[in-house]
């Protein structure tokens, strides 16, 4: 899998229409400023902060009308101008569009009134959100030129990558923890890219891909396409206001990894506003981190402008970051829009993944377990008003990640084929459902 550069920065023009011309300008440093053309670059060369995408929001406001989106594809690409792509044929394989569900059971378990669930449990083609970010990743690399194409991942990711980069023929490698859940290393595996299983947590496989990144000249995207890549994710912000019919909520909850996908969430919601096309409200952001790698948390709690890196111990081993790239973002956002960022233990996690299953019929993986579990305790302690439109965000699939639950959700009841042994296994369920509602109440 070898790599021609010549053609990497400099994609091919085309003549546009205003309504199809590309509205992204370049990358500008979120610290110093610095501005880059739009090519495969992530970090500032002036003061090493990263890089985010810039769009001409004059010509957004002039193009994009809430009637020009609901015409759209039934997938992110409804949202062409405000990605960063120039092709009019992006990868599109049916991602984003997911259901936003009114969660009437779970909140009424809660105490609230008004929760709804963005449920990315059944995202395209993999079953993750992450399909969101590699849809747009992917497209720019091909529009960079590149033919080969790869990630770190803990998992999620490199499901989307392979799959998608077998959609779009290209060449794939992916590199992942050894010890990730068997269902997404099949889950990867089915596509034929070729799998690096490192032996290391997350943080060592991404300091490895940065090597490789820079020594093959391959398309990383969650490193040098980085800025394009985490764009994919403010499509869940747009998706939210548009089936609430073109408003914000008044609070979201969603996991925090990186903190990225919580940072473009507030990005979308800005944009939107910022072109006209929703009214402009305070909207509260509320993170959710596994206690065993909870360092935005951490520093939350303790009342620090920085993150101190931790090695991740948990079962939530899609958001097991110990060193998140954006985690002062996601800090500054909970704190600026009066929001939290708690964390939750292993045992919380899983019962927060049978909640969601048994109050509204869908199966998590670990990742919406934490957020669940987040959101029951930020019910709790008062944090969030009842009266309050609240979203939840749940950003994978429970069967990615069947160990967790494993031993704890109980066991078919074995019957001979006659009505008497099914009465008496009957007889049985029922008195053991009395037996455990009657705990709930102690």
């Amino acid at each position: 899998m070898t790599q021609a550069l010549e053609s990497l920065t400099h994609p091919q023009t085309q003549t546009r229409t205003p309504e199809t011309a590309a509205t992204f300008t370049g990358l500008r440093c979120k610290e110093c400023g610095a501005e880059y053309e739009a090519k495969a670059l992530h970090v500032c060369e002036l003061c090493f902060g990263p890089l985010e995408v810039m769009y001409d929001y004059s010509t957004l406001s002039q193009v994009v009308t809430r009637k020009r989106i609901e015409a759209g594809p039934k997938s992110i690409w409804r949202y062409r101008p405000f990605l960063p792509v120039t092709s009019d044929t992006p990868i599109d394989v049916g991602t984003g569009m997911t259901p936003l569900l009114k969660a009437n059971r779970l909140a009424r378990r809660l105490g609230i009134k008004n929760l709804y669930i963005k449920n990315d449990a059944v995202n395209m083609p993999t079953l993750s959100f992450k399909d969101r970010v590699v849809s747009v990743a992917l497209t720019r690399a091909q529009e960079l030129g590149f033919t080969t194409v790869s990630c770190a991942s803990t998992g999620n990711l490199a499901n989307s990558t392979a799959a998608i980069a077998a959609h779009a023929g290209l060449d794939c490698c992916v590199f992942i923890p050894a010890d990730l859940e068997a269902g997404k290393v099949l889950g990867t595996l089915i596509y034929s890219p070729t799998v690096m299983a490192v032996q290391g947590n997350y943080d060592q496989v991404n300091r490895l891909c940065s090597e490789v990144a820079n020594t093959h000249g391959w398309g990383f995207v969650n490193i040098n396409l980085r800025p394009y890549y985490s764009e994919g994710s403010k499509t869940l912000g747009f998706e939210v206001a548009e089936q609430l019919g073109w408003q914000l909520p008044d609070h979201i909850v969603a996991p925090l990894a990186s903190g990225s996908l919580f940072g473009k969430i507030y990005k979308g919601f800005n944009e939107f506003v910022k072109v006209g096309l929703v009214e402009e409200k305070a909207v509260r952001f509320s993170g959710a981190q596994a206690e065993g790698c909870s360092p935005i948390a951490q520093a939350f709690e303790e009342g620090r402008d920085f993150v101190t890196p931790v090695k991740p111990n948990t079962i939530a081993k899609s958001i097991a970051i110990g060193n998140p790239a954006d985690g002062v973002y996601a800090l500054d956002i909970a704190r600026k829009t009066n929001g939290n960022i708690e964390a939750v233990n292993d045992t919380e996690i899983v019962e927060g993944i049978k909640l969601l299953a048994e109050t509204e019929g869908i199966f998590t993986e670990t990742a919406g377990g934490t957020t669940i579990a987040v959101l029951k305790k930020l019910v709790e302690a008062g944090k969030i008003d009842p009266d309050e439109t609240t979203v939840a965000y749940i950003t994978g699939n429970g069967l990615k990640t069947q160990e967790a639950v494993q031993g704890v959700i109980g066991e078919p009841l074995t019957i001979d084929p006659k009505l008497d042994s099914f009465e008496r296994a009957l007889d049985r369920a029922r008195t053991l459902e009395r037996l455990d509602w009657q705990q709930t109440l102690v």
